[in-house]
């Protein structure tokens, strides 16, 4: 299979070296890689340039934001950057953060993946930090959820679910949507992905309401924001969040934004997240 693999980076030099050097390791080489330079001011530019001129599959492009901090929207629109210089001839188009390192066999597994099952959209792997020299799961790795710096898709569901959305939440939005349009997704706990940069690190206040306001333009519901705020403010372990989720949802609500997805869809998010929510207090009982 052919996979396309598209990296955001903002001051990456930390790190964007041992993304990039993870996938020129793969077993299963990708075809291209674009890392698009959004507004850096180190030298993430110069050490892909420097691997470009080794690696011909891999390239540069520089992109000019906004210096506001504006979780989901600001990445996509870099992702979409790099998306529009490539051609279509893909088979699985990939959205890559440019701090993670890949074990060698990571796209060859997608692939086999892909080949066993052809209602299968998404498939990731789980992502580890590190604490004490040792490597552990980081806590927001879910089976159930595909991590946004880790993003993987067919063509024909990244086509169906409309591609990307540009706002805080898009990582969520995409998985709801391929369920709508019928296919399936996944996690392999086999793929360990080191993630070398915790996630959230420089959220500010006011960048942590837009996961409200993400609910909101969802259609959740207040009842179904609620527990999805108080749900992942405690996956955080900071439950001061909590409240921050309720604001930017309650002013989203005030100010009518408008939706991510139509009604149909809405009501399908709803209603499986409910059916969720029941079979695991269920499981409880």
């Amino acid at each position: 299979m052919k996979f396309y693999i598209v990296i955001p980076a903002h001051n990456e030099a930390d790190f964007i070296g041992k993304t990039l050097q993870s996938l020129i390791n793969q077993s299963l080489c990708p075809a291209k890689i674009v890392v698009v330079d959004d507004n850096s001011t180190d030298d993430t530019a110069a050490i892909v340039t420097n691997l470009s001129k080794q690696h011909p599959w891999i390239s540069l492009v520089s992109n000019t934001s906004s210096e506001a901090h504006l979780p989901g929207e600001k990445i996509i629109n870099a992702f979409y950057k790099g998306y529009d210089s490539l051609d279509s001839e893909y088979d699985v188009i990939c959205k890559f953060d440019a701090d993670v390192i890949f074990p060698e066999n990571y796209l060859e597994t997608l692939a086999k993946h892909y080949q066993k099952n052809s209602h299968l959209g998404m498939v990731a792997g789980h992502c580890y930090i590190e604490q004490n020299g040792i490597w552990v799961l980081e806590d927001l790795t879910s089976k159930d959820h595909i991590r946004g710096g880790l993003k993987a898709y067919r063509k024909a569901c990244f086509s169906d679910i409309g591609g990307l959305k540009k706002s805080m939440g898009w990582d969520t939005i995409d998985e709801l949507l391929a369920l709508y349009y019928n296919w399936e997704f996944e996690t392999d706990a086999s793929l360990h992905v080191k993630h070398l940069k915790p996630t959230g690190a420089n959220y500010n206040k006011s960048a942590k309401h837009l996961q409200g306001t993400a609910l909101y333009k969802m259609r959740y519901g207040f009842t179904l924001a609620f527990l999805s705020a108080l749900k992942l403010a405690y996956k955080k372990r900071r439950i001061h969040l909590f409240w921050d989720y309720i604001a930017g949802y309650i002013k989203a609500a005030n100010q009518k934004e408008p939706f991510l997805i139509d009604a149909d869809q809405g009501a399908f998010v709803r209603g499986y997240r409910w059916k969720n929510i029941k079979r695991k207090f269920k499981l409880l009982r």
